[in-house]
């Protein structure tokens, strides 16, 4: 398990990292081009890693198929894959495209809109190589290839940080583009990570022709209608439930913009904190997929369970880990970004809270993986909404602004949230378990 998910969990740190770099490099161009970045970036990766959810249903076919033996399956499923990215990318670029009128309809600030507009166009070229990305790591992944996946998203932040030099700041002959600029260098760094993907495929290819194994070249290359339902089928409900996620996280942004300065501050400083642990036992996650869906294939039950309990420890013993240094160290960590002396004091507190979700936020991570590999993702999916939006928002506004806790009353909101969305996934992952045959 730790063989997969390592390379996996720095795959994860080297997506977040890219956003990262982008805005710190955006830094010189003033307070309206890291606005208009920050806007990009919430409404970007909420509708795109919504349409790279619905490609996870691969992980449970390819998986249990690669379990089962059924190498041309796998391919099957893989050249499938690419149909329904390929499908997904025009209504994804139409629905990201809509939305810069609607922007400008609802009074956001004109020199921010004005910077806005083409750098979201320029990530718009980046869509169709992203889904092809993810179609080609869900498959990778799934048949135990891993070791590209991690070069391929960690060193396309080196290909983003040379497009950011040349095309931000007008280097090496190329004109100064500004924002705009690091928008396109993000869609080359994505037509890379495709690029390099898809040579590992090539690469397994290979080797498979030397194990006299069926290839892409004898695999039907048209879209299977049936094999797209399932995979539509198992990718939706995965797609809602990021997309709940996703959209929890805005809606509590927005109410911490309503407090003062520092509280808003502090709160984006927090959330940068745990979406960064998040990350380890999100790779974790798509190792149990990838094990528990092959342990399906073979018809291995004590593999099944072998494989989604080995996965559960690992992430709740990082994410222990990572709690205990949120309550024992959060003013040195918040230290790293700021020294505002209010900003500091509230991200403490966020912090200290925060320190008693990520137990419950580990596990919640790898049981929608652990069940995404025995089939089900209508769970996670169900426990997310009922989670974040019957329990945690209510909560969180609460708390929030009718008893006047703050920011604190926010990620108390979350803090229920995940405590409620963890346990329940475990007990479905359990009882899911014992009807496993």
């Amino acid at each position: 398990m730790l063989a997969l998910a390592a390379p996996l969990a720095l795959a994860e740190l080297g997506v977040m990292a890219m956003g990262v770099v982008d805005t710190i490099m955006a830094g010189p161009l003033g307070p309206a081009a890291i606005g208009a970045g920050s806007l990009g970036s919430m409404v970007f990766y909420p509708i795109a890693i919504c349409g790279t959810g619905m490609l996870l249903g691969m992980d449970t076919l390819v998986a249990q198929a690669f379990g089962a033996g059924d190498r041309a399956d796998c391919r099957r499923t893989l050249v499938n894959g690419l149909w329904m990215g390929a499908g997904l990318a025009p209504a994804l670029i139409l629905a990201l495209w809509g939305l810069i009128p609607l922007l400008g309809a609802a009074g956001t600030n004109a020199s921010v809109l004005a910077l806005f507009s083409p750098y979201l166009k320029a990530l718009l070229w980046g869509v169709l190589p992203l889904l092809v990305c993810a179609a080609f790591r869900r498959y990778l992944q799934a048949v135990n290839i891993v070791k590209p996946i991690a070069f391929a998203l960690i060193s396309a932040n080196l290909v983003n940080i040379a497009g950011n030099y040349a095309l931000m700041y007008g280097h090496w002959g190329f004109r100064a583009m500004g924002l705009t600029g690091s928008g396109y260098s993000t869609s080359i760094a994505r037509v890379y990570m495709a690029a390099v993907l898809l040579g590992a495929v090539v690469w397994e290819e290979r080797s498979g022709r030397r194990k006299r194994l069926p290839h892409l070249s004898s695999t039907q290359l048209l879209p299977d209608i049936s094999r797209l339902r399932r995979m539509a089928g198992l990718g939706l409900p995965a797609a809602l439930q990021i997309l709940a996620e996703g959209a929890i996280f805005a809606v509590v942004t927005v109410f911490a913009s309503k407090l003062d300065e520092a509280s808003l501050a502090a709160h984006g400083i927090a959330v940068t904190v745990v979406s960064t642990t998040y990350m380890v036992p999100l790779g974790i996650s798509s190792a149990a997929a990838v094990r528990v869906g092959q342990a399906v294939g073979r018809k291995d039950r004590r593999g099944v369970a072998a494989s989604g309990w080995s996965a559960l420890a690992i992430g709740a013993l990082f994410m222990s880990a990572a709690g205990v240094a949120l309550w024992t160290a959060p003013r040195w960590i918040v230290g790293i970004i700021t020294h505002d002396a209010a900003v500091v004091t509230i991200g403490v507190a966020l912090l200290r809270i925060a320190a008693f979700f990520e137990l419950f936020d580990g596990l919640q991570t790898v049981a929608t993986g652990a069940l995404r590999g025995l089939g089900d993702t209508r769970s996670p999916m169900l426990a997310h909404l009922a989670g974040y939006w019957m329990v945690g928002l209510p909560v969180a506004y609460l708390l929030c602004f009718h008893f006047r806790w703050g920011a604190p009353g926010i990620w108390v909101g979350l803090l229920a949230a995940l405590i409620l969305i963890g346990s329940a996934l475990l007990a479905v992952w359990k009882r899911q378990l014992d009807r496993v045959r």
